[in-house]
């Protein structure tokens, strides 16, 4: 029997991705769970956002909770869109917007340079556990591609010249931030 882990999202995408990362657990989302209300992510930091998912969905299951909190962090936006990657052009956060808002703020920028930081908090009721994944690359001059969700149609990673949604969920699933942030807490898990 699969040890059940419950994970603090609804969207179909990330937990395709983890559950075919950390096959050997039964990964249920928000929705599995019975929740259907937007947890408050108003920290300061990505680590702030994880924890505050973590504790408010261990509190209402009583399950061992993951949550993550991912950022794309430009260069020469200073780290930006950073803790706001997700509603960088407004609450409505849209994808869409997002990324057009990016390609304009970028448009006469000669350093493209950014990278993807996920942060996933592991919370049994205890003490959190933070795992960290980092994925380096640039933002394209537009949009290409039609896998993945969010930045993916302008995020070029490091030693590869598509962007995350022109790869194959394999290669994507194997050197993605998110990839490498389950896979600290992988090691951790398997201890």
């Amino acid at each position: 029997m699969k040890k059940p882990l419950v994970f603090a999202t609804a969207n179909d995408h990330k937990l395709k991705e983890l559950r075919s990362i950390l096959a050997l657990y039964e990964i249920q989302g928000l929705h599995d769970v019975g929740i259907f209300e937007e947890i408050p992510e108003d920290g300061e930091t990505l680590e702030e956002n994880a924890l505050i998912k973590a504790k408010y969905l261990f509190n209402k299951t009583g399950l061992t909770a993951l949550s993550e909190d991912t950022g794309l962090e430009v260069t020469v936006l200073a780290g930006a869109p950073g803790v706001h990657t997700a509603r960088y052009a407004g609450d409505q956060k849209s994808p869409s917007d997002n990324m057009e808002k990016l390609l304009r703020a970028l448009q006469d920028a000669s350093d493209r340079s950014a990278q993807f930081r996920t942060v996933i908090c592991y919370y049994d009721g205890q003490h959190p556990l933070y795992f960290e994944g980092i994925v380096r690359g640039h933002i394209a001059e537009q949009r290409s591609g039609k896998e993945g969700f969010g930045y993916d149609p302008v995020f070029i990673p490091d030693g590869y010249d598509k962007t995350f949604a022109a790869l194959s969920d394999t290669i994507k699933n194997q050197i993605s931030h998110r990839a490498r942030a389950v896979a600290e807490l992988l090691k951790y898990l398997s201890k």
